[in-house]
Order: structure tokens, then C-alpha cells, then sequence
């Protein structure tokens, strides 16, 4: 068994981040198996070169250390480049020029707009563009990023794609749930979802553990997982810990951090102790 923990280096590490944390290690540990500790850099808008050692110290502080050496995403473009360019020859994806702007005036026009898990989708205004005018655009260098022909992709396999799920069983994949998602923009080489599922199979995880919220995304991350050949790891969605007034915690939201806790005369048991048991 391998499992990973996968913070991003875009701030310190809080409650909830120490919960998954705790999750990915005492799911390996518990079966003799990999613990490792990957970095998801590829937002360098948003990472800071402070919050790499910030989030190192406040692990092994916890008593939460890892057996490899760390891998950050921002180190691996190629190999997310080589994964984007086997599904453009399988022609399942596509170029998009819209803005944000035009994609939610496109959304007020469209009658009976798709919607997924967290609200509108994108409504595919790019996915039947002529291939001359694509080259075109594309020639005159157009900003663009690369989504996922959803449908097509799904439309590949034909016995139903599914996924596993410790906590939720056996979950068939809705390969359109999330609706054409981006695999990579023009000033960030590549996207969550498709970093994620290469860097898994590189790492050879085969239990991915992380918040309820990204249920949704592992239908996205099953399809890709097909259509790269990739192995199919097992799931474990935990729940989330949540703030006043029931919020998830989140970097943006100012959560309490580890180390506020620290300063504050916390010592690691305390704050162990503040965690759920078990894994659910």
C-alpha cells in the first residue's frame, strides 16, 4: 500500500490539513506500506518559496514524516505535457478561447445551462469550432487553454467506468459530472486534475485519501486514468473538518494554522487530540 499527502505550498497548514495528513499515514503505516509527502506547485501565482520548510517542519512536528524524498509538481511539466499531447492524438481534447467573462455571459443565454456539484458548467462553446479556424487561431496565438471533450472521452468505453471507495463502495463514473474540464492553460502548463492522476501513477499510489469535497473531481481522475493505460487506485473520501458556522477550513478563509496553535502553547498531542478518530 502507498498513499500520499498533497498540500500546496500557498500557505500554513491548518486542522484540516494535519487530519489528511493523518489519514495517508496511518492508512500505509496500519498495512506496513508508503507514506509520501508530494508538494502540488503547479499555481505559481499562488506559491510561496517560505511555506515548502513551513509545511515540512509542521508535519514532523506532528510526528507525521514520510519515507521518500518530496516531489513538486512545478519539477515534472514534461511529464504533464506528454500526458496532454498522448489524449491530442486521441483527439479528446480541445483548445478553448474563452474568456471567464464571455463563458458567464454565454451562461445567462443558455437555456437550461449545465450544472454540476459546485454550479454551472462550461457549455462547450469551443467544442465544435471548425479545425481550419482552431489551426487559425491558434497560428495567431490566441490565449487558450486545453479541456477534456468529457463526452467523447466517456463515450470510449463500452462497459460502464467505475471507481472504488472505502467509505462510499463502488461508484460508476459520470464521465460529464464536472462538465469540460481544463487539463492545462497558457501561463500554468497544465491543471489539477491532470497532475494529480500522472503524478499518482508515477508514485505508485494505490490508495488516494483526501476530503469528501474532491469526490466529485475522481470521476474526472477514473476517465483519465483509462484513457492515459494508468493503474486504478482505490479511494478513501474522509470527511471534512469544519469551522463556526459549519465552513469547511480552508487557506482562504483564514483557518486557524498549526502554527498559531504552536505559539499559543499547543504541544502535538494537544493537538492530535483536537483531530477525529479513526478515518472516516
Amino acid at each position: 500500500m502507498t498513499t500520499r499527502f498533497a498540500p500546496s505550498p500557498t500557505g500554513f497548514l491548518h486542522l484540516g490539513h494535519a487530519y489528511a495528513a493523518r489519514v495517508a499515514r496511518d492508512l500505509a503505516c496500519d498495512q506496513g506500506g508508503t507514506f509520501l509527502l508530494r508538494f502540488e506547485d503547479i499555481d505559481h501565482t499562488r506559491v510561496r518559496p517560505e511555506y515548502y520548510a513551513a509545511i515540512e517542519e509542521d508535519c514532523r512536528w506532528l510526528g507525521i514524516t514520510w519515507d521518500e524524498e518530496p516531489i513538486r509538481q512545478s519539477q515534472r511539466l514534461d511529464a504533464y505535457g506528454t500526458a496532454l499531447d498522448q489524449l491530442r492524438r486521441q483527439g479528446l481534447v480541445y483548445p478553448c478561447f474563452c474568456t471567464r467573462r464571455e463563458i458567464r455571459e454565454e451562461l445567462l443565454h443558455v437555456a437550461n445551462a449545465p450544472h454540476g456539484p459546485e454550479g454551472p458548467l462550461y457549455p462547450g462553446t469551443c467544442r465544435c469550432i471548425p479545425a481550419g479556424e482552431r489551426t487559425a487561431r491558434l497560428a495567431a496565438g490566441k490565449t487558450h487553454c486545453w479541456r477534456l471533450d468529457a463526452a467523447k472521452a466517456g463515450s470510449l468505453h463500452p462497459d460502464p467506468l467505475t471507481f472504488t471507495d472505502e467509505i462510499h463502495g463502488t461508484v460508476p463514473v459520470d464521465s460529464t459530472l464536472l462538465g469540460d474540464v481544463i487539463l492545462a492553460r497558457k501561463d500554468i502548463a497544465t491543471s489539477y486534475h491532470l497532475a494529480v492522476v500522472v503524478d499518482d501513477a508515477f508514485q505508485g499510489i494505490t490508495h488516494v485519501t483526501r476530503g469528501n469535497d474532491l469526490l466529485s473531481s475522481s470521476h474526472v481522475h477514473r476517465l483519465l486514468q483509462s484513457l492515459l493505460g494508468f493503474p486504478e487506485p482505490a479511494y478513501h473520501h474522509h470527511h471534512l473538518l469544519t469551522g463556526p458556522g459549519g465552513r469547511r477550513l480552508a487557506k482562504r478563509e483564514r483557518s486557524t494554522t498549526l502554527r498559531d496553535l504552536r505559539q499559543d502553547g499547543y504541544s502535538p498531542d494537544d493537538v492530535l487530540s483536537l483531530l477525529p478518530s479513526g478515518n472516516g
